[in-house]
């Protein structure tokens, strides 16, 4: 009692000195008359109450350290009122957190999300994941702040109960099926190939269906020989395993005399991909849900070479070949080659030609160059016998040392007695059923697949430490999105992992292991948005070279590789903001306009390369963050300063009051969108809060939709990139920005601390979190502020620990 009492007092003394300071510069724009972005300071209660409370304060807090508030035009406090009053409400702040921590929470379990379900039970069950998905029918993970594993957002419906039901039959069924492979068979596959109606009846016409032909992207629209299906092999492998797939193809008509009709460039050879198929998702000769890149080869021109694929392919599953580099408008292609390019037809088709399409295909292939991958035979050898090992072998004399020990597995934990014993009664009540032995064993595995064990990571009361199991899940759905290795869950045991110097020994074991890829690109799609990159597509009409150029995956791949050289190299956190070198490939390269010569057979992969141009380098000159904060269509300042002011600048506005109509992009005669949003601004309800959205989205604004620079709008209207922060400092351009970004590191570096602590924690960073995510910035500061340290801090911190 005494020491909350000292706690009040401590809250009530520093409040006391708070509040003059807001009635001075404050209340006039937060007070009974005007509440200016929805937020009224004369009725704050000292000490404050709740978290919203403190939140509040927090916000007067950063505002004020920022330069931000009071608005430029208000009347101004001198630097030592200024620094007086951030120290006050510092105090406040830190003492209400520790009143407020001493008096106990709420603890939210999580359960793992999709992605963490799906890796588990591949490693659980030692089972390819990549063309099964039991998850089909869960519902979609809700998000907060764009992160997917949130504990109080993971909603566990009775919906999602009933899938987990159904999720558990289908992995456990599958995962005793692998011990029951076939013997290896052979297939071979020379002429009938058949594909689709639109291009069948061509084929049988000018080849005899001698070929299997591929003509576009599986970007394409219309998928007019975009994927190369088997007929006669329609119904996939017998069973899961690996396949040795032998394809003879040749490349036909890469320099072709059509100009840029095409999209296809003709400098670069042409690439044949293969991608799986299931004839119960749909046409085999349309792009389906699932279809993971299985391999890819570069095909010669006019020479039939034999090329090898040694894959993974489900039962069901068949193989399809694809383009990757063909082109997205092969459909409207052959009625515009009679129509534009006539005279490039042999003598004999230029007397046939006819503008329609059905005639148009069998003429441009007989008289015409039409660019396209040829394939002459294929064939298939399979289930190899590597990989044929039963998963696990089942004994009725040993039924519950082997749920033990399954369970202590699923549940990344020591199964205790009560939980095993829960499973026995499964299998003795699937019994009396008079089900099988191994059947039952089954559903007492599947019960396991249910349990809150399996579902949900350990946690432990409010504010206590995690003991070594859970820490050890906490490392590893951090780090790999998946379950914790044999290492991790040894160091549980023995009790080490509670040492942070071994977790930090962990973490760079880790980070040297493949699956730390899962953490570079769960962490950027949960801070950056970055899953949500295609939900909103750009025109086909106007941004045709997004699809013909794959430029979605290779700009989520380049942020993806970007991150993780920073991580690698340590390089300071500043690197995001601002960065002299670049990942790209040639269609990149040719997007951001640099001066990098990228040719040859691998011109799509991506390389890091230097750059001069200071708009480019750092996370906002790239084309994943480009492209995710606009709408696909155009450019909105107030949409990507609102993606600044929360995912760059940390200081997320407040929703804008009801009776704000919203503003659409709009360039239309006269007026440019800053005209525009100067009007909207003039209102003092919407000039608090555009005074700090609009500057850092005027910056982006030289952008297009897909990240190109632009000087102007369509209607030749100049675009004027520069701004003013609420602190007074001016830039020209998104460079001088930045350079302000940069000048002001600490700020980003918060805010990247508590984004990667709430990552990886699984929840919200709380007020109460907020003098220890002060006090780990300090600590980077004093390092460097580097982005391998900054991890290991977290890590190391008391947050992760608790």
């Amino acid at each position: 009692m005494r020491a909350a009492w000292l706690l009040w007092m401590a809250v009530s003394a520093a409040g006391a000195e708070v509040t003059p300071f807001l009635a001075t510069y404050c209340v006039s724009c937060h007070g009974a008359a005007v509440q200016m972005a929805n937020r009224r300071f004369d009725r704050l209660a000292m000490p404050p109450k709740d978290d919203d409370a403190i939140l509040l304060l927090q916000d007067i807090a950063d505002q004020l350290t920022l330069g931000q508030m009071p608005p430029r035009a208000a009347p101004q406090p001198s630097e030592a009122q200024r620094r007086a009053a951030v120290e006050s409400l510092t105090e406040t702040i830190a003492a209400a957190h520790a009143r407020r921590a001493s008096t106990g929470g709420r603890t939210v379990m999580r359960r793992l999300n999709r992605r963490e379900y799906l890796n588990t039970i591949g490693d659980l069950f030692q089972m390819n994941m990549a063309m099964f998905d039991p998850t089909g029918k869960f519902p979609k993970d809700q998000t907060a702040r764009n992160m997917d594993n949130i504990g109080d957002t993971l909603i566990t419906s009775g919906y999602l109960l009933e899938q987990y039901l159904d999720a558990a039959e289908q992995i456990v069924e599958k995962a005793f099926a692998a011990g029951r492979r076939p013997a290896e068979q052979q297939w071979h596959f020379k002429g009938n190939f058949r594909q689709q109606n639109e291009l069948d009846y061509a084929h049988q016409e000018v080849y005899g269906l001698k070929y299997l032909c591929l003509y576009e992207s599986p970007n394409s629209l219309t998928h007019e020989g975009a994927y190369g299906p088997l007929k006669a092999f329609s119904k996939g492998a017998p069973a899961d395993g690996y396949y040795e797939i032998k394809v003879l193809a040749e490349g036909k008509n890469r320099r072709h005399p059509y100009g840029k009709l095409l999209s296809i460039d003709p400098e670069v050879p042409f690439r044949m991909g293969l991608v799986p198929g299931n004839e119960k998702a749909g046409p085999l000769h349309h792009n389906q849900p699932i279809e993971p890149q299985l391999g890819e080869v570069t095909v010669a021109d006019d020479k039939p070479e034999w090329h090898t694929f040694r894959v993974w392919l489900d039962a069901g599953y068949t193989p399809r070949f694809t383009f990757p580099n063909g082109a997205v408008n092969g459909r409207g292609a052959w009625v515009a080659i009679i129509r534009r390019f006539k005279h490039t037809l042999t003598p004999e088709m230029q007397a046939k030609a006819d503008p329609r399409i059905r005639p148009a295909r069998p003429i441009v292939l007989r008289g015409g160059q039409m660019p396209h991958i040829r394939i002459h035979e294929v064939s298939i050898r399979g289930p190899l016998a590597e990989g044929s090992r039963p998963w696990i072998e089942f004994e009725a004399s040993r039924v519950r040392e082997l749920l033990e020990a399954f369970a202590a597995k699923a549940y990344r934990r020591p199964a205790r007695a009560q939980e095993v014993d829960h499973l026995m009664a499964v299998y003795g009540r699937r019994l009396m059923d008079g089900r099988q032995p191994s059947d039952a064993f089954k559903d007492a595995l599947k019960a396991s697949l249910c349990a809150p064990g399996f579902l949900y990571l350990g946690n432990a009361a409010e504010g206590k430490p995690l003991d070594g199991y859970a820490l050890a899940s906490r490392l590893s759905y951090f780090l790999w999105s998946t379950m914790p290795d044999a290492e991790l869950l040894g160091l549980a045991r023995d009790g080490k992992l509670t040492q942070p110097d071994v977790r930090v020994a962990q973490m760079r074991r880790m980070l040297a292991d493949a699956r730390s890829g899962a953490f570079v690109t769960g962490f950027l799609d949960s801070w950056l948005n970055l899953r949500s990159l295609g939900d909103m597509p750009p025109d086909r009409g106007t941004f045709e070279r997004y699809y013909a150029e794959d430029l979605e995956a290779a700009m989520k791949r380049e942020t993806q590789m970007f991150t993780r050289y920073v991580l690698d190299q340590n390089e300071p956190v500043s690197r995001f903001l601002h960065a002299d070198y670049a990942f790209v490939n040639k269609p990149l390269a040719r997007l951001y306009g640099l001066p990098v010569n990228i040719a040859g057979a691998d011109s799509h992969m991506l390389r890091k390369v230097r750059i001069d141009n200071p708009v480019r380098g750092g996370l906002l000159g790239q084309g994943s963050v480009l492209t995710v904060s606009a709408n696909g269509v155009e450019t909105s300042p107030v949409t990507r300063g609102v993606w600044m002011l929360e995912n760059i600048f940390g200081t997320p506005p407040a929703p804008p009051p009801d009776n704000v109509p919203p503003i659409d992009p709009d360039v239309r005669g006269a007026k440019s969108m800053r005209e525009i949003l100067t009007k909207h601004r003039a209102g003092a309800a919407c000039m608090s809060c555009h005074e700090k959205i609009d500057p850092p989205g005027f910056a982006l604004e030289n952008f297009d939709p897909i990240g190109v620079w632009r000087a102007k709008y369509e209607n030749g209207i100049a675009i004027d990139g520069s701004g003013q922060l609420a602190d007074g400092r001016a830039f020209q351009d998104v460079a001088g920005l930045k350079k302000i970004l940069v000048e002001r590191q600490a700020q980003f570096a918060r805010l990247l601390t508590e984004r990667l602590l709430t990552y990886a924690c699984g929840r919200r960073m709380e007020p109460m979190d907020r003098p220890k995510v002060n006090a780990l910035v300090r600590e980077l500061g004093a390092k460097g502020y580097g982005f391998r340290d900054l991890m290991e801090l977290v890590v190391a911190s008391e947050v992760f620990r608790n």
